[in-house]
């Protein structure tokens, strides 16, 4: 039986907009109308939004390769031996994989792993690989959000911790000063980031200014440092002390972290801009930078307690801190943002339950927020901070997640390379296997780290996992059993011309899943009520697995006949639906769209499993959706809202 959650267009219940404040979908300035502006103010706009989180790991990525339980010697050997694996690993990780290769697979603009995971199923040819590659799409989302309950917490932490080096004395500040910025953080995301977002990429572009330049400094000073781009110097780590490297491998994976933002966001900026922002401007500043901690450590070995800050004269360190720690909120902010995306994505395609969703900005089309996964991961990045206490302590929890994402990523590309791109096994196998080789042995250093942290992220992981799976089960055994049960709209339509029940005037808006059938709350009215609107329309909301449909394509009107009106608006998973706009768009003769004389209609669907009867459905309640939200918040149970919701 096919997947109705994920291999068909997605009926999706929703809330309809009160007025239609915003401009219409294809009017939003965000994915393609922005690019407008140019490659290189794209680019710039992208130092800010996709390349925080990468951009902030050299605050303790160096560090974190000779902790200690790594057992890797400070020595001159094993400092080239570390710098070469970090070097290699964001050459093949990040610019080859995912900056030439993995961006190339676009759906339809859009990036990420649930849109990678669109645009495999599109080809899949049996119904056993559509189940394994749901279940990877599944598995790398459920990993995303450990990833992004854990990246605010050690960005933040790490940049706080400079003031330790600054003013010793403030050291027992840094745990409250990192709890105060995230408060402050995650409450400004109600009012959304559009009016902070223009100073993201020139603090962005400062900062990887500031990193290149104080590594070059300590380049200058040791220019032998430069021996580590010679990959033999990583192989030799190895060689020496296998498990050593292996274990390090964990830290490494820290430099690569954000990677998988250049691939989530390029439906923002499209490929060219942040390709540009990578290769110009964020690779060559990283690079720099670590080997300018290098260069330290060969001859301080001492300033191993934080190479990054340690690089900077201490007349700057009190700015650099100041500048560090706005870069780690930038950066917060990304993956913040992030989490909105993949969640929005994930309802849209059925595998996770209807959220509220607010667009904060009548602009940008991808600035959305969604209360309940804010408070959530507030929650969780504040239990990070006070549990683990340190950066450095975190940094064991750090990778798991992201490392997950990436291989399962790469297992996607290849369904891509076969089904959509039609590759051959020879060409897919001889890019993919070294790539995915790295990715494991990062995947399994990391895995290596769950006793003493990376069990969080895993158990974030499968409580999302069982949350995504359950609900994507449930929806098709609720959908299988109701349209079992569902009355014909066809026999509806002449039991209406035969009954007596009163046709009352105005117009009735009934949401619906089906669009042969006659909606459950339409039942529930006629049967308690005795009397029927004027003119009723029943409007089923798609959801395709493309990130947008144009505005011409997205309504289709049929009519029944007895004033009955059968809806369908079809939306990408990366859009929100506004009812109202969209119903003004069919152009039904003599429909008034006077919000305050139409009768919006949803029903609350339960199932209960009966002893020995199977799943059944509760009953259907419906609410007009002019007394829907009296306190800004909707009476429904699952909702979605836009900016023009009353």
């Amino acid at each position: 039986m096919a997947d109705p959650a994920v291999k068909a267009p997605i009926a999706t219940e929703v809330i309809p907009a009160g007025h239609a404040a915003l401009p219409a979908d294809d009017e939003l300035a965000g994915d393609h109308s922005n690019r407008s502006t140019g490659p290189t103010g794209l680019g710039l706009a992208a130092l800010g939004v996709v390349f925080g989180d990468i951009g902030t790991s050299p605050v303790y990525t160096f560090r974190e390769c000779f902790n200690s339980e790594h057992g890797l010697p400070l020595d001159t050997e094993h400092v080239l031996g570390a710098l070469s694996m970090i070097f290699w690993a964001l050459i093949i990780v990040v610019a080859v994989k995912y900056v030439l290769l993995i961006m190339r697979a676009d759906n339809r603009g859009e990036g990420g792993i649930l849109a990678l995971l669109a645009l495999a199923l599109e080809s899949a040819r049996t119904e056993r690989s559509r189940s394994i590659l749901v279940l990877l799409g599944l598995g790398g989302a459920a990993l995303f959000y450990g990833d992004s309950m854990i990246t605010p917490a050690i960005s933040v932490l790490s940049a706080v911790e400079g003031m330790g080096i600054a003013t010793p004395v403030l050291n027992r500040l840094v745990v409250p000063l990192t709890v105060v910025v995230l408060l402050a953080l995650f409450l400004f995301q109600k009012s959304g980031s559009e009016r902070v977002g223009r100073l993201f990429g020139p603090v962005m572009a400062l900062w990887f200014g500031v990193i290149a330049l104080i590594g070059v400094l300590q380049i200058a000073e040791t220019p032998s440092v430069l021996a580590a781009l010679n990959p033999g110097h990583a192989v030799g780590v190895f060689v020496a002390a296998p498990m050593a490297g292996f274990l390090v491998l964990g830290a490494v994976a820290l430099a690569i972290t954000g990677g998988e933002a250049l691939y989530a966001d390029m439906g923002h900026f499209g490929r060219f801009p942040i390709k540009l922002a990578w290769f110009a401007v964020v690779l060559p500043a990283l690079v720099l930078n670590y080997f300018g901690q290098g260069a330290l450590l060969l001859g301080h070995k001492e300033a191993i307690e934080n190479p990054f800050f340690r690089m900077a004269p201490h007349s700057v360190l009190v700015p650099l801190v100041v500048l560090s720690t706005v870069a780690t909120v930038i950066a917060s902010q990304a993956v913040i943002s992030g989490a909105f995306s993949v969640s929005r994505q994930a309802i849209q395609l059925g595998l996770m339950p209807l959220l509220d969703i607010f667009q904060t900005s009548t602009r940008t089309l991808g600035q959305i927020y969604i209360p309940q996964i804010n408070w959530l991961l507030l929650i969780a990045v504040l239990a990070l901070v006070l549990g683990f206490g340190s950066s450095s302590a975190l940094a064991s929890a750090y990778g798991f997640a992201v490392t997950g994402t990436m291989t399962v990523t790469t297992v996607l590309a290849g369904a891509v390379m076969r089904e959509v791109w039609h590759w051959r096994w020879p060409m897919i196998a001889g890019i993919l296997v070294p790539i995915i080789t790295v990715d494991l042995a990062l995947f399994g250093a990391n895995a290596m780290k769950i006793p003493s942290g990376a069990w969080f992220p895993l158990v974030i992981g499968l409580v999302v996992f069982a949350i995504m799976s359950t609900w994507r089960t449930g929806r098709r055994l609720v959908l299988a059993r109701t349209a079992g049960e569902a009355v014909p709209i066809a026999s509806f339509l002449v039991t209406c011309k035969e009954a007596a029940e009163a046709r009352v005037s105005g117009t009735a808006v009934y949401l619906t899943t089906q669009t042969a059938y006659v909606p459950a709350t339409l039942l529930h009215n006629l049967k308690h009520n005795k009397v029927l609107h004027r003119t009723i329309l029943l409007v089923r909301v798609m959801t395709e697995n493309i990130p947008r449909v144009a505005g011409p394509d997205r309504i289709k009107a049929s009519d029944l006949g007895s004033g009955f009106w059968q809806i369908e608006a079809h939306f990408g998973f990366a859009q929100t639906p506004n009812i109202l706009r969209e119903l003004g768009r069919a152009k039904i003769t003599g429909l008034d769209l006077d919000p305050h004389q139409l009768s919006f209609l949803s029903g609350v669907r339960t199932s209960n499993r009966a002893r020995g009867r199977g799943w059944h459905d509760g009953a259907s309640a419906s609410i007009p959706a002019s007394h829907a939200s009296r306190r800004g918040r909707p009476s429904f149970s699952a909702s979605r809202r836009t900016a023009s919701s009353n």
